[in-house]
């Protein structure tokens, strides 16, 4: 079924995510609080938005990718949100990273507005590769019917999988970012030792390409490393925010993550050297440049 969408934050990861919708069938208004980020996309048939209040009007689905939970709350429940403004009966999706406690307390809050506005979190992970080539893992968050409406949206985007009630999806995206962010940090060292030790670091990736330490990261990430290519991507600022969080989320649940915590400080330094804005794959840089 093609859906009337509202596609609110259009940046690295939401421009080609609302492309792939529209070229999905769908019909999407397009808003950016950059307004040329979102005009750029009326050649793809978007329709473009000067304010999230109108790109939601007589919108049956609201996408929402906003760099952090701050940023989706003031689009939905700010100064000019449109958590009272969206149609009746429509669905909120936040495609944003946020805490799981943030997505729950969204989810809540959209009850509470008597609109009968449904909400799924579906944050997604596979980088601007994925979101472009429209093959991102999406692990959504909500209730059984919100969530079926959903990925029936989000196919258009990748694999969307039910994770639970509001907030799960957010509780596996932090598993990924965990993941993520611990590997970027061992494929840096692993890549450094190479090289230190004599060897040509290019023919040691393509070597463990083939064996059980290859991975995405050591694929993607590790090309990206050896060519000196950090346009990002996934900026560094976003991996350590969502380390952060993470953390937190292990503290509350009583579980220690050394792992985790050592990558976090390992970022943290990265974003304190002045390198917050490249990919998150210039900790091999950062590490580089400090050895």
């Amino acid at each position: 079924m093609k859906m009337k969408i509202a596609f609110l934050a259009t940046g690295i990861m939401g421009a080609p995510m609302c492309r792939n919708l529209l070229r999905a069938g769908h019909s999407v208004a397009a808003w950016n609080r950059t307004p040329g980020k979102a005009k750029a996309l009326e050649s793809d048939g978007a329709v473009f938005s000067a304010s999230p209040s109108e790109a939601v009007k007589g919108r049956e689905c609201v996408v929402i990718m906003a760099s952090d939970g701050p940023a989706c709350d003031d689009i939905l429940f700010g100064a000019d949100g449109v958590a009272e403004k969206m149609e009746k009966n429509s669905l909120a999706i936040v495609c944003s990273s946020i805490p799981p406690e943030t997505a729950r307390e969204q989810a809540r809050r959209l009850r509470e507005t008597g609109r009968g506005v449904g909400y799924a979190d579906a944050p997604v992970s596979g980088g601007e590769k994925g979101a472009r080539e429209g093959t991102l893992s999406v692990m959504v968050g909500g209730g059984k019917a919100d969530a079926k409406r959903a990925m029936a949206i989000l196919r258009a985007t990748g694999n969307p999988i039910h994770m639970g009630a509001a907030g799960c999806g957010q509780l596996a995206k932090l598993a990924n970012q965990a993941i993520v962010g611990a590997t970027i940090a061992v494929v840096s060292e692993a890549l450094l030792l190479a090289e230190r030790g004599g060897a040509d670091p290019k023919a040691a990736r393509e070597a463990l390409l083939g064996g059980f330490a290859n991975s995405e990261i050591l694929r993607q990430h590790g090309a990206r490393m050896l060519s000196g290519d950090f346009a990002p991507g996934g900026p560094a600022k976003y991996q350590l925010k969502d380390l952060k969080t993470v953390l937190n989320e292990a503290e509350n649940t009583g579980l220690r993550m050394p792992c985790a915590a050592a990558a976090t400080e390992m970022f943290a330094r990265m974003i304190g050297a002045g390198m917050g804005e490249l990919d998150h794959s210039a900790l091999y840089k950062f590490m580089k440049e400090a050895a």
